[in-house]
């Protein structure tokens, strides 16, 4: 409960979660407001934003409606940031628990896959997954979380370090629990906390990979995201700048949102600030 006071303290992390709550609102209410396939043709191609009350955003280059695209890229945004989030989360607190607990060879083993992971850039990583495994947006959702798990490994790993020489940890070892038990059930509950702040960093990440793999034409075509709309307006960019700009306002909104969460989360629940 102090936590959530201390939440609500920060004007910046209630913009953040009033702002998300937008996103997800829209991406509720999609299929209610907008019954109809996003990707129809809805009226004339590049009729500019509240030229037409039928489309208050206007329409893109093939006379698609960009606010029906908008609210179902809501959709596309938040499943692949959080899906690919948990996966990267779930590796990396693997990867990082069981090297921070035992420490030794296990550690140096584990950590020399996660630099060989990190010497190449994400995007790079992430386009050379896409080539090799087809860019359909189950692939695309995997692949950004498969190159977004080292950065939570070593966060898990610091925190386990840190805390297996603690008291509980060999009060455990003293009654007879077993490694599995004292890091699953005694260590892991107490490292969570900063790795769950971490995940909005990783999920916004998330967000901004795919929507760079859909500005290339590499993400799946076949669904209303806002990557793909910016890279459907950067044809016209010079002329009907509002296809890319709007999408592009969306993102930036999104991923501003999930950062101010995220920093929310780690005021509220830093130790530090708990003594205040």
């Amino acid at each position: 409960m102090d936590a959530v006071k201390r939440y609500f303290r920060s004007p910046a992390a209630v913009v953040g979660l009033l702002l998300l709550l937008i996103v997800i609102g829209m991406a509720i209410t999609a299929g209610w407001i907008y019954p109809n396939d996003p990707l129809s043709l809805a009226g004339r191609p590049l009729v500019w934003p509240f030229a037409n009350p039928r489309f208050p955003l206007g329409t893109d280059n093939s006379g698609r409606d960009i606010a029906a695209q908008i609210f179902y890229g809501a959709r596309i945004s938040l499943l692949i940031g959080g899906v690919a989030t948990l996966i990267a989360v779930i590796i990396g607190v693997l990867i990082g628990a069981f090297a921070g607990f035992y420490g030794g060879k296990i550690d140096t083993i584990l950590m020399r896959i996660t630099e060989a992971f990190q010497t190449l850039p994400n995007f790079v990583l992430l386009l050379v997954l896409v080539a090799v495994f087809g860019s359909t947006l189950t692939t695309v959702t995997i692949a950004v979380g498969i190159v977004s798990w080292p950065a939570p490994a070593r966060l898990t790993r610091a925190e386990f370090m840190s805390l297996r020489s603690r008291e509980f940890v060999q009060a455990g070892r003293t009654l007879g629990m077993k490694d599995i038990q004292l890091i699953l059930g005694e260590i892991l509950p107490n490292a969570l906390p900063p790795v769950i702040v971490y995940a909005s960093v990783v999920m916004a990440v998330s967000i901004l990979l795919e929507s760079a793999l859909a500005f290339l034409r590499l993400s799946d075509p076949n669904v209303a995201s806002w990557g793909n709309l910016i890279g459907l307006g950067r044809d016209v960019l010079r002329v009907q700048w509002y296809v890319s700009a709007i999408p592009g306002i969306a993102i930036l909104l999104t991923v501003l949102a999930v950062s101010l969460v995220g920093q929310g989360l780690n005021d509220a629940l830093n130790p530090r600030l708990k003594s205040r």
